[in-house]
């Protein structure tokens, strides 16, 4: 049966589901206000006292001194000249390979984005580098690796601001407190699992310059996050966008990338702050926000009143918006928090459903994805070097992938259980926020910034971010098995 077409599924879906009783007889219920606060103060204070008895422990651990790794060596070593040919050689290779592993990678039913993120390792020193270095000296020599890094930043920004813009923050009020709920309980279930995997994971991949403290918040943080443009993406690819679950599982995801983020803004500020100075901050932070919110995007949303909604934007508003952006990285990178935060804010103060949002995307959308993207991807994929990890390291490697998976996963699916779902929907819900994908990358190129990872344990992340996104569309088709389908079927008709 063809569905009739929406403007706004989040809105109609539960009015049809009134009209079929038997398709969502096990819809969440909602809780009520007291109950709901009592749970929460009961989930975040046992979250944080879990996490403080990890820290007693790990803050008793040592590690190695810290040593210069290999592309750090090697650059020292190395002088060549940074001219505009080889600039221009390194990006053409990169967007073809891009291309190529991401056609292949469709025709396999995964999204292209996986392809690409895969192209950018095979072109560093776990592939390319092994079979041929040289070619790989010739086309990514050590003097372009701050040129590449520059459009790297300026693409992953301009990429979170468009996340940020893409946010329909209508939905995640409109939504019920149990879907806030099973959102939260993804976030904190791999958060300190990730944490008690830090106790194993410090005394050996890491070192007596990164404290235990900082290690743990960023392995928790590295663990619980879910890459919401590529879970969307896997939605609209499998139909899935405007069904029942479909909705529900961008509105989780939508809910756990504002406090990944918010917890990644905590970690670095931390960092920076060499844990003295995290208080002042985080009031930073709470001020910036809060100065976002009450200034800023009411001005906003003036200044859309008097375009009355025209999906034109002229040279002059793009500039200002332009500079707004700049001006919003710039502010929480001097804040500590780094300036992916600000642009990931200004972005989710603009209507996802108005002119601007529109312009913004059709603008700027392309030209990110198509361009400055595989730049990043590549920029990893130099950073990433599968190499390091050796004989029994591959079993660490396996066991992060496993703690990983069973925190979002086990955290997501028992909540929506208790919550109301069927153990198969509930299931289903937590294939999909397993999702990482480029989110998580964004965050490892941050931690590895930070020197707060090793290079050694950057790999091993960025292979869990892969194959977690890998196995996300396979295990839903078999799970899933048209079932959600169906049920949208049900609620359009009825």
């Amino acid at each position: 049966m063809q569905q009739p077409r929406r403007d706004d599924p989040a809105k109609e879906l539960p009015a049809a589901a009134e009209g079929s009783a038997a398709a969502f007889t096990d819809q969440p219920r909602k809780l009520g206000v007291g109950r709901m606060t009592l749970v929460y103060v009961l989930l975040f204070g046992v979250s944080i006292l879990l996490f403080m008895m990890i820290r007693g422990v790990g803050a008793k651990l040592s590690a190695p001194i810290a040593e210069l790794g290999p592309i750090a060596k090697q650059a020292a070593r190395q002088a060549q000249p940074n001219t505009l040919a080889q600039m221009l050689l390194g990006l053409v290779v990169i967007l073809i390979a891009a291309r190529v592993v991401g056609i292949i990678f469709r025709r396999f039913g995964q999204p292209p984005v996986i392809g690409e993120v895969l192209a950018g390792i095979l072109l560093g020193p776990s592939l390319l580098g092994r079979v041929a270095p040289g070619a790989m000296n010739f086309i990514f020599p050590a003097s372009a690796a701050p040129v590449l890094s520059g459009i790297a930043q300026v693409g992953v920004l301009l990429f979170m601001f468009i996340v940020g813009v893409e946010l329909n923050t209508d939905r995640l009020r409109e939504r019920s407190s149990s879907a806030l709920a099973i959102s939260n309980a993804s976030i904190l279930c791999p958060f300190l699992l990730g944490a008690a995997l830090a106790l194993v994971l410090y005394p050996k991949f890491s070192s007596s310059d990164v404290p235990f403290t900082a290690f743990a918040l960023f392995l928790g943080v590295s663990t619980s996050v879910t890459a919401f443009p590529v879970l969307a993406r896997i939605l609209k690819d499998q139909k899935l966008q405007s069904t029942r679950m479909g909705i529900l599982a961008m509105t989780c995801a939508a809910v756990n990338d504002v406090t990944a983020w918010c917890l990644l803004a905590f970690v670095v500020g931390i960092v920076h702050a060499k844990l003295g100075g995290a208080a002042l901050t985080i009031v930073l932070t709470i001020a910036y926000i809060a100065a976002i919110i009450l200034l800023v995007r009411p001005v906003m949303h003036w200044l859309l009143a008097r375009r009355k909604d025209s999906d034109e934007l002229s040279q002059p508003a793009m500039s200002i918006i332009c500079i707004a952006l700049l001006l919003s990285c710039l502010v929480t990178e001097i804040i500590g928090i780094h300036a992916l935060f600000g642009a990931f804010l200004l972005g989710a103060i603009v209507p996802h459903d108005s002119g601007v949002a529109r312009a913004l995307i059709a603008k700027m959308e392309d030209f990110v994805v198509v361009l400055l993207l595989p730049a990043f991807f590549a920029f990893t994929g130099l950073r990433t070097q599968i190499g390091l990890i050796e004989g029994s390291q591959w079993l660490f490697c396996a066991l992060i992938i496993f703690v990983a998976s069973a925190g979002k996963f086990g955290g997501t699916a028992i909540a929506g259980r208790l919550t109301g779902l069927s153990w198969r929907d509930a299931s289903g819900l937590g294939i999909l926020m397993n999702t990482r994908g480029l989110m998580e990358l964004i965050v490892l190129n941050v931690g590895l910034d930070l020197k707060v990872i090793s290079l050694r344990l950057f790999a091993m992340l960025v292979i869990m971010a892969i194959v977690t996104t890998f196995m996300t569309t396979p295990i839903l088709n078999r799970l899933v098995r048209g079932r959600w389908h169906d049920e949208g079927d049900e609620a359009a008709s009825g």
